[in-house]
């Protein structure tokens, strides 16, 4: 597996860009990390025991601490502070993003929040109808 070469958290963007020894780079929004945080409180403990991550669109990072030479452990502004993002994760979240977000927006969308989330305000996943974010749930 690559090895990160950089790691940069954009603040406004709302995003963190990490380099990778194979050459790539990828820029991953704060919300797509916090929604697939791996940890046990939003994984469970074994399939179909996930918990949905709702209200998630605005998300902030207020600290992210180095776990070894092996992972990181970000904290949300949402207080979300469980997860070890390892190498390999961060890698697999970047590489396979638009799977994801196709997957957790299908999941809100069957659990009745269309509209609650998605990248940044006004981006529109490849294949997805435009939708303003009105959706008339409390966040």
């Amino acid at each position: 597996m690559p090895n990160p070469t950089s790691f940069t958290v954009h603040n406004k963007s709302r995003t963190i860009e990490i380099g990778f020894d194979d050459g790539v780079t990828f820029h991953i929004p704060l919300e797509l990390l916090r929604v697939y945080s791996p940890s046990a409180e939003v994984k469970g403990h074994g399939p179909g025991q996930e918990v949905l991550q709702v209200g998630k669109r605005d998300v902030e990072l207020r600290d992210l601490q180095p776990v070894g030479n092996y992972a990181v452990k970000p904290t949300f502004s949402d207080g979300h502070d469980s997860g070890l993002y390892t190498w390999d994760y961060l890698y697999d979240l970047g590489a396979r993003q638009e799977q994801h977000w196709v997957n957790y927006l299908a999941r809100l969308q069957e659990a009745g929040f269309e509209g609650d989330s998605g990248r940044a305000p006004g981006t529109v996943l490849p294949g997805a109808a435009p939708k303003s974010h009105g959706c008339g749930h409390q966040h």
